[in-house]
C-alpha cells in the first residue's frame, strides 16, 4: 500500500504546532507496518539553509494554476525508510514564517496542485494521498477537478485529515478565478457562509475526514466547537473518522534526551529530581527537591485556558509551589506571566519564547503539568509530559479526554488529574487535588508509574490508519 501525505511542516525539517510532530512520527510508524508512506512538504528557506546539502534534485517543472505557469522544483530526501519531497518556489516560500503571510491562499494552492504535478516525475502513484489541514485541502478538489480522465490518478483516493478546525482558509469570492485557478461551476463546493472555505471544499471533496482524536470527532459536529462547520459535517458523518494522535517515543525519551542533564526511566525515576533542581539553579528559583514544581510549555492563546490561569494566579501563588511557563502568544498573556514573574519572583518564571531545549527540560523537572485547554483537538503535551514523569492536569476535552484518564486513590487506576467544566475555580481545584496526591508518597508513586507506563507510541494509532486506508481503497 502506499500513502502520500501532503503538509505544511514535519519533523525534523520545519515545525510550528502538533502537525509538524505528527508528520514526522506517522509515516515512520507505517513504514514500520510495511506500508510504503511518503511525504511532500513546501521547500521553505529555513529548510534549504539547515538541510540543504542532504536534498536531491529530481526534477523541475511548471505548474499550472489559472492563467499563469509557476516554477516548480522537486527535491528529497530520506529519513530512516520515509521518503520527504520538496517543493520548490523561492516566490511562494522564501519567507520568514510557515503561515500568517498576505499570499498564503496562493501559496497553498500552488502547493497543493504542484503535490498531483509531481507525481509522474517522482515516480509515485499513491494509493492514497492524505492532506492536512486546511493547507492542503484543495489537494482532493484538485485532483476531482484536472486529474481523474489520468489512467494513474483515476482510482487514487483522498483522506483530509483536521488538525485544528478553527483554521479554514476563509477568503473572498473574487480571487477563486485568479489564486485557486478554478471557474463558477466551483463556485458552490468552495463557497461558505459568504466566503470561500478552503476546508469546507477538502471536506466534501475527500473520501475520508479524520481528526486527531476520537473526542474531536464527536465535538467538531457541535456548534460549540466546529467553528461554523457543523452544518457541513453533521451530514458528512458517514466519512468522519476520529484517530489519536501518538508520539514519537524514540525522539521524547527521558533516557536519551541530550537536553536533559540527568536521564533516567521509570527504574531510575530518582533521578528526575536533579533535573528538577537543575532547572530551579537554572532559572533562579529556590533549589528544593521536595517543592512542588508546575510547568506549561504552551502557545500563549485563548484556546489553550490561559484565561483560567489568569484568574487564579493570585490564590495559587499563596501556596508553596513553583510556576515554570514556556511559550509565546497572544500579548496580553505574554505580559500576564511576565508581570506575575516580576511579583511574584521567587515563585514563578514566564519565559517567552520557544524553545525545545527548555521545554524538555520543564517535561523532565516539573511534578505537574498544566494544561487547562478551552479545545484541543488531540494535544501532546500531555501524553509527553507523562513519558517524562510529570503528571498532566486537564480539562476533559478532545484528545485530552481520550488520553488522560482520572486518577482513582481506591482502585490506584488512572495517570492523571482533570476537570470537568471550563471554570478557572474547577481548575484550581484539580490543581490542590494534584498537590495533596503530591504530598501522599504511596499514591504519588503509583500514579507516576501509571502516567510512565501508558503507551503513547505511534504504533497503535498507525495500525488504526493502516486499517482505515485498507477500507477505504476495498470500497
Amino acid at each position: 500500500m502506499k500513502i502520500l501525505y501532503a503538509a505544511a511542516e514535519a519533523t525534523p525539517f520545519i515545525k510550528v504546532g502538533g502537525l509538524g510532530d505528527v508528520m514526522g512520527g506517522l509515516p515512520k510508524a507505517l513504514c514500520e507496518l510495511g506500508v510504503d508512506a511518503r511525504v511532500m512538504l513546501p521547500l521553505y528557506s529555513k529548510i534549504k539553509e539547515k538541510f540543504g546539502d542532504q536534498l536531491e534534485f529530481v526534477a523541475e517543472l511548471g505548474i499550472p494554476l489559472g492563467w499563469r505557469m509557476c516554477y516548480c522544483g522537486i527535491f528529497q530526501t530520506k529519513v530512516g525508510k520515509v521518503t520527504y519531497y520538496f517543493i520548490d518556489n523561492e516566490q511562494f516560500f522564501k519567507r520568514e514564517n510557515v503561515y500568517g503571510e498576505f499570499d498564503d491562499a496562493e501559496r497553498f494552492a500552488y502547493f497543493s496542485k504542484a503535490v498531483l504535478e509531481a507525481l509522474p516525475h517522482i515516480d509515485f502513484y499513491p494509493d492514497v494521498i492524505n492532506a492536512n489541514d486546511w493547507h492542503t485541502a484543495m489537494v482532493p478538489l484538485y485532483l476531482d477537478a484536472f486529474y481523474r480522465s489520468i489512467p494513474e490518478y483515476m482510482f487514487i483516493k483522498t483522506v483530509l485529515s483536521i488538525h485544528n478546525i478553527e483554521f479554514q482558509g476563509q477568503y473572498d469570492p473574487l480571487i477563486m478565478g485568479n489564486v485557486f485557478g478554478l471557474d463558477v461551476s466551483y463556485r458552490n463546493i468552495m463557497m461558505y457562509d459568504g466566503c470561500l472555505n478552503v476546508l469546507k471544499a477538502g471536506i466534501e471533496s475527500a473520501n475520508l475526514v479524520t481528526t486527531v482524536s476520537e473526542t474531536y470527532a464527536k465535538e467538531i459536529l457541535d456548534p460549540y466547537f466546529s467553528h461554523n462547520l457543523h452544518n457541513i459535517l453533521i451530514p458528512r458523518q458517514y466519512k468522519l473518522k476520529g484517530i489519536i494522535n501518538g508520539i514519537d517515543t524514540e525522539v521524547f525519551n527521558p533516557k536519551t534526551d541530550k537536553a536533559l542533564p540527568y536521564h533516567y526511566d521509570y527504574s531510575s525515576i530518582r533521578m528526575k529530581s536533579m533535573n528538577k533542581t537543575a532547572l530551579q539553579k537554572e532559572l533562579g528559583l529556590e533549589v528544593d527537591a521536595k517543592k512542588p514544581l508546575i510547568g506549561m510549555v504552551t502557545r500563549l492563546t485563548p484556546q489553550k485556558g490561559l484565561d483560567l490561569v489568569r484568574e487564579v494566579m493570585g490564590e495559587l501563588t499563596k501556596h508553596d509551589i513553583q510556576l515554570v511557563v514556556l511559550g509565546t502568544g497572544y500579548p496580553e498573556y505574554e505580559q500576564c506571566f511576565r508581570d506575575w514573574e516580576t511579583v511574584c519572583h521567587e515563585k514563578v518564571r514566564g519565559i517567552i519564547k520557544f524553545s525545545g531545549e527548555l521545554a524538555s527540560k520543564i517535561y523532565s523537572a516539573a511534578d505537574l503539568f498544566l494544561m487547562p485547554s478551552h479545545a484541543e483537538p488531540c494535544g501532546l503535551a500531555q501524553m509527553i509530559s507523562m513519558r517524562y514523569g510529570t503528571i498532566p492536569i486537564v480539562h476533559t476535552v478532545g484528545g485530552l479526554k481520550d488520553s488522560v484518564t482520572p486518577y482513582n486513590s481506591e482502585t490506584k487506576e488512572g495517570n492523571g488529574i482533570t476537570f470537568q467544566s471550563y471554570n478557572a475555580w474547577d481548575m484550581y481545584d484539580a490543581i490542590m487535588r494534584a498537590l495533596t496526591l503530591y504530598h501522599d508518597k504511596n499514591h504519588w508513586r503509583q500514579l507516576r508509574k501509571n502516567a510512565m507506563h501508558t503507551d503513547f507510541s505511534w504504533e497503535n494509532s498507525a495500525k488504526i490508519y493502516k486499517q482505515s486506508y485498507e477500507d477505504l481503497l476495498n470500497q
